[in-house]
């Protein structure tokens, strides 16, 4: 039985129509996803402790993706994260894998490569 529909998938990318194409390629995946324009948005809700994958832009305005990553760690919260980047440098990408991500895509990437990082990461 596919439960996508269950998996709650949050978005964070500070670059909004990239954030619409994110949230709205997931949804027609068939999974609920919420979208956030940065760390501070995404922290300010109670979406945290409900989402089942985090699909987190490394370079946002305000905290960075990789410091949302640790500070989520630090806090208990085991949600798996994808990191997204325009960002083609070795040691921010090792900076990012040293921090604990399902996958590491560089913009720009599939919708499938996307679609199977998320699979990949509520399984």
């Amino acid at each position: 039985m596919d439960d996508r529909k269950h998996q709650l998938v949050a978005v964070i990318d500070n670059d909004p129509i990239l954030l619409r194409s994110l949230t709205r390629l997931l949804d027609a995946s068939g999974f609920a996803t919420m979208g956030f324009s940065s760390a501070e948005a995404f922290l300010a809700g109670s979406i945290a402790n409900r989402a089942t994958c985090l699909v987190l832009d490394i370079n946002l305005d305000g905290m960075s993706g990789i410091d949302l990553r640790r500070r989520l760690a630090r806090s208990g919260n085991a949600l798996p994260v994808i990191f997204i980047t325009a960002i083609s440098d070795e040691a921010t990408e090792q900076e990012a894998r040293s921090s604990g991500c399902v996958a590491y895509l560089r913009k720009p990437f599939g919708g499938k490569e996307l679609i199977g990082a998320v699979k990949e990461a509520v399984h």
